[in-house]
């Protein structure tokens, strides 16, 4: 996951914490770390010393290109740009390099959505709100 956050109020935490919960193994990404969710954290891609399946991003679309680059360089399955994520460039990369492209989309929201997770209403998680709680001190 390409741009994960220690910081649990962020959306790329919310995200890994859900998949890791579903057993999905998550693979941090971001020099800004050693360690994120008991996982080791490298500084780039090509760092990451096993087969990875999907890179998930969770960075603005104008820094994706080198990034789907990489994902080819280390042979992933699969370019999966989070919601609000969005560059041709990138997906032309990744599906000139064999990889299937997924844009705009969040791999939480689509798990529950196809597993169950979500109800008619929202997500089924009780955090329903982007708003931070009242309960928390800043």
């Amino acid at each position: 996951m390409v741009g994960l956050s220690a910081n649990w109020w962020r959306p790329s935490f919310f995200a890994a914490k859900y998949l890791q919960d579903h057993g999905y193994r998550i693979i941090p990404v971001n020099p800004n770390y050693e360690e994120i969710l008991g996982e080791p954290c490298f500084p780039v891609l090509e760092d990451i010393p096993e087969p990875v399946d999907v890179v998930d991003v969770f960075q603005r679309p104008a820094v994706t290109p080198p990034i789907a680059t990489s994902a080819v360089q280390i042979g992933a399955r699969v370019l999966w740009l989070q919601l609000g994520v969005v560059n041709a460039e990138a997906a032309s990369i990744a599906t000139q390099g064999g990889l299937e492209v997924v844009m705009d989309h969040c791999m939480k929201i689509e798990h529950g959505r196809l597993l169950g997770g979500l109800s008619l209403f929202g997500v089924a998680t009780g955090v329903i709100s982007s708003k931070r709680p009242k309960w928390l001190v800043y």
